[in-house]
């Protein structure tokens, strides 16, 4: 058996090589957790920052813009 590769415990699969509802639950789980957590540190660069910084400028001129339009229409 290869290093990187973890015995199941007893009792995860039936006799016929099936998982339990529960190992696979315990596994999406996990996944779910790492990813969630790889999602968070990504979030904590300063590249990430840096465009979060973009994107709210953008909007914030979107928004402004959008005002603007509306304040022209308003007044014909």
């Amino acid at each position: 058996m290869p290093d990187d590769v973890t015995p199941s415990p007893e009792g995860d699969y039936t006799e016929a090589g099936v998982p339990s509802f529960d190992y696979v639950r315990d596994r999406i789980e996990n996944r779910f957790t790492t990813a969630l957590g790889s999602t968070e540190l990504a979030g904590e660069t300063p590249e990430a920052r840096s465009f979060d910084d973009k994107l709210a400028e953008r909007d914030k001129t979107a928004h402004d813009r959008l005002e603007e339009i509306r304040r022209s229409l308003k007044g014909d």
